[in-house]
């Protein structure tokens, strides 16, 4: 194949390259280009309006790699961008909204998504989502990430949250509740009261500590990540692991049943007939009623 190919995506000529370069041992940089453009219709409203963050890794995934967080050179002037707070004053992030803007960055070897709990349009003060990372230490894994995931959904519920679910694309569960007028540090707050009352309730499986020694064996559930700083990994995107890993999105009743950490392990091929099969498993994130605020 030739190492420039001229492409029209939304009315736009891209010059995509090297689409043969190996960036997984067995996943090329146009097979991940392909997928994102199968996905995009799943992936894009996760991520339209919200100011994103990249891992590239142009060498692959056993070469070097940087969080890229400013657009990087060679970006088109038609690519959307907005200002996020820093404490050097605000800098432009990409925001990935249409197609043209997802195969751009892709090309580039922005390949990696990550987006914050608030929009562009709202404001960085304005955060949408709540969301609580489950990562599980050593001597832990998914299926444990899982059992503190039905824990997590019931207290949320008991608050009047709905709760959505999907893989890192690693080694844990983001689980996310869609939320209305609330700050970063007050979603903040509310996630660590919950992660401190599971781990009160459930010691043996649950810590809301990040002390890294506190974790074997047990979930550490992270609720840092509500903060206006942080990003977490975009529903849909690849991740930069030995293999193509993506970040799923779940039904409930896979993750009462998981039993063995392969079975909530997927690969592009297979999240695309997912998506086919039983449509946005986060689509419930997107619908203006399923907001609510977060309890006083």
């Amino acid at each position: 194949m030739p190492d420039r190919v001229p492409v029209q995506v939304d009315g736009r000529t891209l010059t995509l390259s090297h689409l043969d370069k190996p960036l997984w041992p067995t996943f090329t940089k146009g097979e991940a280009l392909h997928y994102y453009a199968q996905i995009a219709p799943a992936l894009l409203p996760h991520t339209a309006d919200r100011p994103a963050s990249f891992v590239r890794f142009p060498d692959g995934v056993d070469g070097p790699r940087f969080y890229a967080k400013t657009p990087p050179a060679g970006l088109p002037d038609w690519v959307t961008t907005a200002p996020v707070p820093g404490k050097e004053g605000p800098k432009d992030h990409v925001v990935v909204g249409t197609l043209a803007e997802l195969v751009v960055m892709a090309n580039l070897y922005a390949l990696e998504i990550h987006v914050p709990q608030w929009t562009a349009t709202a404001g960085p003060e304005r955060h949408d989502r709540l969301v609580i990372d489950l990562d599980p230490g050593d001597g832990a894994d998914i299926t444990d990430c899982c059992r503190v995931a039905l824990l997590v959904r019931e207290r949320l519920a008991e608050d009047g949250l709905g709760c959505w679910a999907k893989t890192t694309g690693s080694k844990g569960l983001h689980l996310y509740a869609p939320i209305t007028g609330s700050t970063g540090e007050e979603a903040a707050g509310y996630a660590r009261t919950v992660a401190q009352r599971l781990e009160a309730d459930h010691p043996e499986l649950v810590v809301a500590k990040m002390t890294k020694a506190l974790r074997r064996g047990r979930v550490f559930l992270d609720y840092s990540q509500n903060a206006t700083s942080k990003t977490t990994a975009a529903p849909y995107t690849l991740r930069a692991t030995p293999e193509p890993g993506v970040s799923t999105p779940l039904t409930w009743p896979e993750i009462e049943r998981c039993g063995s950490p392969a079975e909530l392990a997927f690969t592009p091929a297979q999240v695309l007939t997912r998506l086919a099969d039983l449509g946005d498993q986060l689509a419930g994130l997107l619908a203006p009623d399923s907001a609510r605020p977060l309890p006083d």
